[in-house]
């Protein structure tokens, strides 16, 4: 069976256990998977995935006022616009281009969110923003302004946002380097910080040696919380050392811990995606609750066309109580 195809023979998934689907792989297969094959326009970086009730995926991605592309099968992609044909004028205070970068897409209340990031590469004067639409496409979007900033005196950047419902609370977690991975309350009513809880709690960091830990991302499974973050060096094409790692805990607050119980806070978290062969450096992830499964959604530097960044899909096991790639 080939791995490469995995992620989008559905029917054959749902009809064998996963255990023993993963049972009939490799083991160098199990600790680092090919993605699936998908084709079309499939040149992305932070990529965010949601699929609309008529069953079209919106693939959004950093760049170009948040490029769009669009699948009716989640395997063929094509470019359809973006989400600010005109970029708002504020966006201009974070970053001297006036574009932004690692948008998160989700439905609540009979609409999109999306959450994305103002900045300039290597700088903590950024800002989190918010949009929303009744439809998800390009044009569409309503934007509301920045939700969270930081500035070059902040320990932490307030860039890479990922929203997280869990019974009626809304959360926020994001950043990137500094003093590493943060979550805050968001008000449902207005997308924006909760006046009645302004704490900024510390969720994942590396306090000694490199601060490369990044893009965070949270679910919840079988009683616990996963937090997803990307670690060490993104956005060097083939030099890129990125790669996804996890953590869990019983509380959306923390404390996050590893295979081996080593906290998120200390430099923690257990590998799900890695470089391997030509897929280098996948990163800047997403996770989207399909009908055949979760997805992880995300980047690689393609080695065999010259480090170009590419979409990257794989399937997710729980079935160790731990995320496992496939």
């Amino acid at each position: 069976m080939s791995r490469t195809s995995l992620p989008f023979r559905r029917r054959a998934l749902i009809a064998v256990p996963a255990a023993a689907l993963l049972a009939l792989l490799p083991s160098s297969a199990l600790a680092y998977p090919n993605p699936g094959a998908v084709t079309g326009d499939i040149v992305v970086h932070d990529p965010t995935m949601a699929r609309t009730s008529s069953g079209k995926y919106l693939l959004y991605s950093t760049g170009d006022g948040l490029q769009l592309r669009t699948s009716t099968d989640r395997i063929a992609f094509g470019r359809s616009g973006s989400a600010f044909p005109t970029r708002p004028a504020w966006w201009s205070t974070y970053h001297s281009t006036g574009d932004v970068w690692a948008p998160d897409i989700s439905y609540h209340g009979g609409k999109y969110l999306m959450y994305y990031s103002v900045s300039s590469f290597g700088s903590n004067k950024s800002a989190i923003g918010l949009a929303a639409s009744t439809t998800g496409e390009p044009g569409s979007w309503t934007d509301y302004g920045a939700v969270y900033t930081s500035t070059t005196s902040s320990d932490y950047n307030a860039i890479d946002p990922n929203l997280f419902v869990d019974d009626g609370k809304w959360w926020l977690s994001f950043g990137s380097w500094w003093s590493g991975i943060k979550l805050i309350r968001i008000d449902p009513s207005t997308g924006k910080q909760h006046a009645g809880d302004t704490t900024r709690r510390s969720l994942a960091s590396r306090p000694t040696g490199t601060k490369a830990v990044e893009a965070p991302y949270i679910v919840k499974r079988n009683g616990y919380y996963y937090l997803f973050a990307s670690y060490d060096t993104c956005c060097a094409g083939t030099s890129s050392t990125y790669k996804i790692k996890v953590g869990r805990s019983s509380s959306i607050t923390g404390p996050y811990v590893d295979k081996s119980g080593v906290a998120m806070m200390n430099n923690g978290g257990t590998v799900v995606q890695e470089s391997h062969g030509r897929y280098i450096g996948p990163g800047g992830q997403s996770v989207m609750k399909d009908a055949d499964g979760d997805l992880l959604v995300y980047h690689y530097y393609d080695g065999q066309d010259g480090g170009t960044p590419k979409l990257g899909i794989n399937l997710l096991n729980w079935g160790s109580g731990w995320p496992v790639a496939y």
